[in-house]
């Protein structure tokens, strides 16, 4: 039973970890501005979306569940033309569409509003001049635009995220504006409606980023008011909140009041670091918390690393595999008997049972799943994994 539910469970696999969020707008382009920082040089990263592509598919190989593939705006197929991101359509992610139909795959979306000369001085849909913030309204609208082409073409919702940079290093002395602001243009960006059979809005908060460390303009509160009040999703990024909160906990408290909620799961190590993936405790509890919804409660999952340091896409499928084993572990607990437990009053007996719960035999259904689909068990996909990037880097020398 376990097993035939993580078939609900699809993984939107992030691309920007391939190629150390650097997009392909232009030959030479990279990450630059906007709170963002990938640390790591490491020798082959792809260069190009037949490149990216390629180690999506040898992740999705190791991944034993199944996957969605989450793009940005800045990965179109530009052909080499100059197209500012006020100018982008579903035509420049055609070849995106193209190979996921191919694959079975569905595909989830994001407006980028960072890594971009109008994003330099840290503020994009708050911005204090008018035509920047025109500006980067009309990206996520557009961006919007691609979303529903693509829910059309796959038949399934594509899940459009935004995200902005906006912040300040030392303290503001007017954040009642750039609040303002932000509101104003979100209502901007959401005046035209797409059918929710084919794309759905999502609004990622965060507590602070680099170079925006006093003030972030979209915190969760203004999110999740925002949200509320216009019938918007949440997304929850288990690295965007302080490292004591626990974002496992939010979960039933949003779902009283939302049916749908966007978790992006990575793992700060005492910042918003974006490290890969592992099955902490963290993480654990997060599963453990989605595993045991109410019916007609979703919570959609993705990805959101990027390390540069390490094997890019040994990191992506160690990432992707950690998730799957943390949703399988709490699919496999005695929830029933651990919440008689709780009915009756017996408190220790409910620690009790959770307590040996961790060392039931997981290991072995997790492995069984893997033989299942044709994915390498155990310790088998490591080498996997560094075979793939050793031919890829002799290729993109």
């Amino acid at each position: 039973a376990a097993l035939a539910r993580i078939d609900a469970c699809p993984l939107s696999i992030h691309c920007w970890q391939g190629d150390d969020v650097a997009g392909f707008e232009r030959p030479d382009a990279a990450l630059s501005g906007g709170g963002l920082q990938v640390t790591g040089s490491r020798p082959g990263r792809a260069r190009t979306p037949e490149e990216l592509r390629a180690d999506l598919e040898a992740v999705m190989r190791l991944v034993p569940g199944p996957c969605r593939v989450n793009l940005h705006a800045m990965y179109g197929e530009f052909q080499g033309k100059r197209v500012d991101r006020d100018g982008i359509g579903p035509e420049h992610f055609k070849g995106w569409m193209d190979w996921a139909a191919e694959r079975n795959l569905a595909l989830d979306f994001n407006a980028t509003c960072f890594s971009h000369e109008k994003a330099a001085e840290g503020f994009t849909l708050s911005h204090p001049d008018p035509g920047v913030r025109a500006f980067w309204i009309e990206h996520v609208k557009r961006s919007r635009a691609v979303a529903e082409a693509m829910g059309r073409r796959q038949g399934t919702p594509c899940l459009h995220n935004l995200w902005i940079p906006d912040g300040m290093k030392d303290l503001p002395a007017d954040r009642w504006g750039f609040r303002a602001r932000l509101a104003a243009a979100l209502d901007r960006v959401f005046e035209e409606d797409h059918p929710a059979a084919f794309m759905k809005d999502s609004l990622e908060s965060k507590l602070f980023g680099i170079g925006a460390e006093a003030f972030t303009v979209g915190s969760h509160e203004f999110y999740l008011a925002y949200a509320a009040a216009r019938g918007k999703m949440v997304c929850l990024d288990l690295g965007h909140f302080h490292p004591t909160e626990s974002v496992a906990d939010k979960l039933s408290a949003l779902l009283c009041f939302q049916d749908e909620i966007l978790v992006h799961v990575s793992r700060g190590v005492r910042w918003d670091s974006d490290h890969v993936v592992i099955l902490d405790d963290p993480l654990a509890a997060l599963a453990f918390e989605i595993a045991t919804a109410p019916p007609g409660k979703t919570i959609h999952l993705a990805l959101d690393f990027f390390d540069a340091s390490m094997n890019r896409v040994g990191g992506w499928a160690l990432g992707a595999r950690s998730v799957l084993k943390a949703m399988l572990f709490a699919f496999l607990r005695p929830v029933e008997r651990i919440r008689a437990a709780e009915a009756e009053g017996d408190f220790f007996l409910r620690l009790a049972l959770m307590e040996e719960a961790k060392h039931l035999p997981f290991g072995a259904v997790w492995n069984r799943l893997c033989e299942m689909r044709n994915v390498p068990a155990g310790a088998a996909w490591i080498e996997a994994a560094r075979a793939y990037e050793a031919r890829a880097a002799r290729a993109r020398r």
